[in-house]
């Protein structure tokens, strides 16, 4: 640990009349508390950091994870001067507003409908007054949705076999006939499709480890080891590797990708922290305008090396949607920014700084918080072209003064900071993150992956 280094003490008595001399101590000692001056600096930027550090990591393990900010779908609301400054006098304003009362969304139509009318009784269809015979006026309905458990059942499938009685008494060759076993992903398994579809949407898709699916399956009566559904998973990888590599070719045919990769806890492998890495094309929900097929494949490798991503793509050279990992930089792809992660540096910047002192972080935010704003707007149109034409009227405006702001902004903040370094990502990525006013496919965020749950299950 480097020390701070005191100025040399010289007793008053001891000081030289030599007017050369004295200068000579005057510039020492200037230089010495230069020195001290310098390290003082370097210690308060490593404390900085540090409780920068501390807070972000208090707010990750007791604050709110989600990073949408209030009135995100606000388009030209707010002034961006005023979140300019660090400190702002806010004044109080009396609000009055109309609440809407939600209304309950039906039931769909195509769900069954079981009918259970509630009538009164051939005795009591009698006035009580005049004892007249009543007649229905009308009825009043309410729908309640029903759940229906899942349900286990054996199929058994018989094969009968047939001989002939002739040949059985003449001696001679007598050939048996049956039907042939039908296909099955796993042979001589007690799985079918519809079991084994369940296992793996609810392992992969819903996060349900297989212990407890195991849990879940003894309480209908069925012992089903996880060993037992992890072999199944295994084999069915190997199954369905054919419309793996056809998603695949799919893939690579398309303008656009995004990618991203994340870490993965493996057990039984050379290395603890492997990585997932995600493929994607399309949206993140069924579009019928889009024309670009919606595909996510998985890509599991041991490392995060550049040549994962360069074999899995195979020299695909449009764009790539990604983060500022330096590893898609390899690839034939033309990168494309990914604004999600940019601003997710800001707002990990906000949450590390002091409450009221965040305001050069806000500004960010509300600058991609636009851009958003845009992108939302824009899918609201009917067709691919018209997203496109509002993209390219609205977002470059907002694109050239987000850029000036991270230029003047870089010159103010200390570059180790978590605020420095959020801007000197978007500075270094915005050779790429323009690029969703090139193409109406663009889009302004990457999928990110989701995990598979604990493969030790």
């Amino acid at each position: 640990m480097v020390g701070i280094i005191q100025p040399m003490k010289t007793p008053k008595n001891d000081l030289p009349n030599d007017v050369e001399l004295l200068k000579k101590l005057l510039l020492e000692q200037e230089a010495l508390l230069g020195e001290k001056d310098s390290q003082l600096a370097q210690w308060q930027s490593k404390y900085e950091s540090i409780l920068e550090q501390w807070r972000l990591a208090q707010q990750k393990q007791f604050g709110k994870s989600s990073e949408v900010s209030p009135g995100q779908g606000e388009l030209f609301d707010e002034n961006l001067t005023d979140l300019e400054e660090d400190t702002t006098e806010l004044e109080t304003e009396t609000i009055s507003y109309t609440r809407v009362k939600p209304i309950r969304k039906p039931l769909p139509k195509d769900l069954p409908r079981e009918r259970v009318v509630l009538d009164l009784p051939e005795s009591e269809k009698v006035c009580s007054c005049c004892h007249g015979a009543l007649h229905c006026i009308g009825e009043d309905s309410s729908e309640k949705l029903n759940f229906i458990p899942a349900q286990l059942k054996v199929i058994e499938t018989v094969r009968p076999k047939y001989a002939c009685r002739t040949c059985e008494k003449t001696g001679t060759h007598n050939a048996i006939k049956q039907m042939p076993v039908p296909p099955n992903i796993i042979p001589k398994s007690i799985a079918t499709p519809s079991l084994l579809s369940q296992v793996i949407t609810g392992k992969f898709q819903y996060s349900l480890p297989l212990y407890r699916q195991e849990t879940l399956f003894k309480q209908y009566g069925i012992e089903l080891s996880r060993k037992t559904m992890s072999d199944w998973m295994a084999k069915c990888s190997v199954a369905l590797q054919p419309l793996y590599d056809r998603l695949h070719q799919i893939l690579l045919e398309q303008l656009v990708l995004q990618a991203d990769e994340t870490t993965l806890n493996v057990i039984k492998e050379a290395r603890s922290n492997c990585y997932m890495w995600v493929y994607c094309s399309g949206k993140d929900r069924p579009d019928k305008q889009n024309p670009i097929p919606n595909i996510v494949l998985y890509d599991f490798q041991q490392t995060r090396k550049a040549q994962c991503a360069i074999d899995f793509l195979q020299g695909f050279d449009g764009y790539l949607n990604v983060d500022g990992y330096q590893a898609y930089e390899s690839t034939n792809a033309t990168l494309a920014g990914c604004w999600a992660h940019a601003r997710r540096k800001f707002v990990e910047a906000e949450k590390a700084m002091p409450k009221g002192k965040a305001g050069k972080a806000q500004m960010a935010i509300s600058y991609i918080k636009k851009l958003y704003a845009i992108e939302s707007l824009s899918t609201q149109e009917g067709t691919v072209e018209d997203a496109f034409r509002i993209r390219t009227e609205k977002a470059p405006e907002i694109l050239a003064a987000y850029k000036a702001w991270l230029e003047k902004s870089a010159q103010q903040v200390p570059p180790k900071s978590l605020l420095g370094k959020a801007i000197q990502y978007n500075l270094h990525q915005w050779k790429s993150s323009p690029f969703i006013l090139k193409m109406a496919e663009l889009t302004s965020t990457t999928t990110e992956p989701n995990a598979p749950s604990n493969p030790s299950s």
